[in-house]
């Protein structure tokens, strides 16, 4: 029987292949963020998924700009909406990737993406979500029910 991870609150999870060039700044640094995305920052996103930060610097083709994390040391994109800071927690290697468990040290949300100035707001945010098998990116669609209030019929 394979080993199990159980994520506690304020864990994130991040999957990589271990001779990617992100892969190694994280075990140095023992640190990662988490860039989300708007869908209208899509090309600049894919970019970023098709060149390696070895051989050209990502950002300046972007015009994006590398923030040092405030609480971990690890660069963020700060021009996305949504960033979360990790520092390292686990490693559990998956086959061909090492999975990379880090605990939440911050969470960074633009102002005007937060509901009620202190939600973020996933409409305000439209994070860019890829899909895999396809190839494609989607954004969120409509709100689809209210959370613990839907299902109450059923009790």
């Amino acid at each position: 029987m394979g080993r199990h991870l159980q994520l506690r609150p304020g864990q994130s999870l991040r999957g990589l292949r271990e001779g990617r060039h992100t892969y190694s700044g994280i075990i140095k640094r023992k640190a990662f963020t988490v860039s989300v995305c708007a869908q209208d920052q899509a090309e600049q996103a894919d970019y970023f998924g098709i060149v390696s930060g070895k051989d050209v610097d990502k950002f300046e083709r972007t015009g994006l700009t590398a923030t040092r994390g405030e609480f971990v040391d690890a660069p963020y994109v700060e021009e996305f909406p949504l960033v979360v800071e990790c520092e390292l927690a686990e490693q559990l290697r998956i086959g061909v990737h090492e999975l990379l468990v880090g605990t939440i040290r911050d969470v960074k949300v633009d102002e005007d993406k937060l509901k009620e100035g202190k939600f973020p707001d996933i409409e305000r945010i439209k994070p860019l979500i890829f899909t895999p098998g396809a190839r494609t990116y989607h954004g969120v669609g409509e709100l689809a029910g209210m959370a613990f209030q839907s299902g109450l019929k059923y009790k």
